[in-house]
């Protein structure tokens, strides 16, 4: 009994000396380090949210509306850009201090788009907008189209075929392989005539029937009309507002049809190009032999190459 006392008193004596105060010392310094710890990466965290807050704005654009031009007409918007500060926040947090290529942005969209506009031809896209579109007009030259389809598909560029009615309906396998090989197709009319000089009964029905027959051989109507030799009126473009498609003119013209060399072809566009042009062509054999090297050259100037639809979407 008194041995197991003894056991009993050492034990106790053992558990106080362990809890003297020296031991809770050393414990309250680590909890106050701990806490000047944590308060010094808070107020870091405070201040880089604070620095992307204030230095966002100097990376931050407007959008721009699209508008009606005394001498474009119809001119598409483009999305403006801001810096998505939480984003921003949770790709620098672990550094803990600003850094300008870590940076996340967001575009916002204007509040006017090319839709809202009223009826008026559409020449070229955005100023801006480092891109450019290829635009094939196809009312003949079948037998160039195969291998004008290889170098595009060679090169990775999508071009914007617009496609006559009657020829549609005489050739839908090439139809369907513009299509498969995801160009987007436009309507050219049915039989290529000069569609101002027609009454608006005619206008519509050059529209209308192509839009049916390309419809029957890809399940779906352009949403893209280009008159043919851009002959129109107001009349032609309100026509095809009410079948609610664009009317798509161009702003750079090959002029293949007078066969120039490849060398002249080249040189046209080139020095007449510019940020948001439309180009203008034909599956005739100086285009076919000169498609690539156009591309090449475009590329090389910094340009990207898009349908229609992507060229005047308000995307930066």
């Amino acid at each position: 009994m008194k041995r197991t006392l003894i056991h009993i008193v050492t034990f106790l004596l053992i558990v106080f000396i362990a809890y003297q105060p020296q031991s809770n010392y050393f414990s309250m310094n680590n909890l106050s380090n701990y806490m000047q710890l944590s308060q010094q990466v808070t107020s870091n965290q405070d201040q880089l949210m604070a620095d992307i807050k204030k230095k966002s704005q100097e990376y931050e654009e407007p959008p721009q509306n699209a508008r009606v031009d005394e001498v474009w007409k119809k001119l598409p918007g483009r999305n403006g850009i801001r810096v998505n500060i939480e984003e921003s926040y949770k790709q620098m947090k672990e550094n803990g201090k600003f850094d300008e290529s870590l940076l996340v942005y967001e575009q916002v969209r204007p509040e006017v788009s090319i839709e809202d506009l009223p009826p008026s031809p559409i020449y070229r896209g955005h100023p801006d907008k480092q891109m450019v579109a290829l635009l094939i007009n196809v009312a003949w030259g079948e037998e160039n189209i195969p291998s004008m389809l290889n170098t595009l598909k060679k090169n990775s560029v999508k071009a914007t075929f617009f496609i006559e009615g009657k020829w549609a309906s005489n050739n839908a396998d090439l139809v369907k392989m513009i299509k498969e090989e995801g160009h987007l197709i436009g309507n050219h009319a049915f039989n290529h005539p000069d569609m101002k000089h027609l009454t608006k009964e005619q206008n519509l029905e050059q529209i209308k029937k192509t839009n049916d027959i390309i419809k029957a051989i890809i399940g779906e109507a352009p949403k893209w009309f280009a008159p043919p030799s851009g002959s129109f009126n107001d009349e032609v473009v309100k026509i095809a507002s009410e079948l609610k498609m664009e009317t798509i003119l161009w702003s750079v013209d090959t002029v293949d049809w007078k066969k120039p060399s490849t060398s002249v072809m080249l040189n046209r566009v080139i020095s007449n190009i510019h940020p948001g042009a439309m180009i203008l062509m034909h599956p005739t054999d100086v285009i076919e032999q000169g498609i690539e090297q156009l591309i090449l050259n475009l590329k090389e100037k910094g340009y990207k190459i898009g349908t229609v639809d992507r060229l005047l979407s308000e995307n930066r």
